[in-house]
């Protein structure tokens, strides 16, 4: 029997009718371009790809800046006023500082924060006297070479009214307060005067800066601004 010329063979696409118009005769798929490298960025002698050895990083300590003023009057009768404590033992015997402290283990940076004013202060910062609880947006990172590392500090601002006063505990031996204009003097480190600057400056982008978040919701009281973003509100208890 003769062979079939066709016999043996895969069947193939088959053609298209000699009538077919153009966008319907098939046609092969195009395989997609690959686009070119990119580059590679000339490296400088001496920098490594991955990163070795050095100092521990740390966020485990706070500040808590606390400001006197008459925040629910619509003029104020004084200008704020930054508390500041005297360390009464090591480490930083006999400086004067903001509140600061340690995160405890299971704790959030403010949890800690709230809980060192109110050790070091006796301030609840949920309510009155206390005005308002901010969590300051910048970080200013702090070299500690005794501990060979790098503390990133989570700091934060408490706004009270007058006539308050701290209660202070063993840890501090005064307190005394400064014009707030006038407090980058009177603090240590280059991290707490910045952090006063971004204060200075929050209040003063305020149309008002005046807020009682703890008194009679009814009443329409006019907030800072740029604080209301920094705002932490009261834990559900």
């Amino acid at each position: 029997m003769g062979r079939n010329p066709g016999q043996g063979r895969r069947p193939g696409p088959a053609p298209a009718p000699a009538h077919a118009r153009p966008h319907q005769q098939r046609r092969t798929p195009r395989t997609p371009r690959t686009p070119p490298p990119a580059p590679a960025l000339p490296m400088t002698d001496g920098y490594r790809h991955e990163p070795g050895p050095g100092p521990r990083l740390r966020a485990d300590v706070v500040d808590v800046y606390i400001v006197r003023g008459a925040w629910g009057q619509p003029q104020p009768s004084r200008a704020p006023q930054l508390l500041l404590i005297k360390r009464a033992k090591p480490p930083l015997l006999g400086t004067w500082h903001p509140v600061m402290g340690h995160i405890e283990p299971g704790e959030r940076a403010w949890q800690a924060a709230a809980r060192e004013a109110s050790e070091e202060t006796a301030l609840d910062v949920w309510a009155p006297p206390c005005a308002g609880f901010f969590a300051l947006e910048q970080v200013h990172p702090f070299y500690i070479a005794a501990l060979d590392c790098v503390v990133l500090s989570p700091r934060f601002l408490a706004l009270v009214e007058p006539p308050w006063e701290p209660t202070l505990n063993h840890e501090h031996s005064a307190a005394r307060w400064v014009q707030l204009d006038e407090a980058h003097s009177h603090v240590t480190w280059p991290g707490q005067r910045a952090a006063l600057a971004e204060i200075r400056d929050a209040l003063s982008r305020s149309p008002s800066p005046h807020s009682r978040p703890h008194a009679d919701p009814g009443r329409q009281h006019a907030a800072p601004m740029t604080l209301d973003l920094l705002r932490l509100p009261p834990p559900t208890r």
